[in-house]
């Protein structure tokens, strides 16, 4: 009997960060659908649910993975998202999911530097995904 593979929408505006980070959660095992924009991934998320998101911070406008995290959990509250940017190396901006203000504000379920090493983003996923 073949299971179904839990499915991965990536969003990133960076061709060769998006197409690194696909074939590294392909070899997960994971079906994987990118976005190369926040307008692109938003095309998508009216079509389609998937399993988890992994959206880049700044895309478009700056704050283009939290417009994508809110949109997301209005429509598929449950999906877990993941936000994986490189801002906090950038701008020195540090953002906190324990802390109960950016909780509130910040719809994503997880923040990761990108630069992660495939075995601690598999780790990661594997919790969200409760697998």
């Amino acid at each position: 009997m073949e299971t179904i593979k839990k499915t991965i929408l990536i969003v990133d505006d960076d061709p060769d960060y998006l197409f690194q980070l696909r074939i590294i959660v392909e070899n997960f095992g994971f079906k994987v659908i990118t976005a190369d924009s926040q307008k692109e991934a938003e095309k998508i998320i009216d079509k389609i649910q998937p399993d988890l998101a992994i959206f880049d911070l700044m895309m478009e406008n700056e704050d283009s993975g939290f417009i994508l995290s809110y949109r997301m959990k209005r429509k598929y509250p449950e999906v877990p998202i993941i936000i994986a940017t490189a801002v906090t190396a950038e701008t020195g901006i540090n953002f906190d999911m324990n802390q109960e203000f950016d909780k509130r504000w910040i719809k994503a379920d997880l923040f990761l530097e990108k630069g992660q090493r495939p075995d601690q983003l598999h780790r990661e996923i594997n919790k969200l995904l409760k697998i």
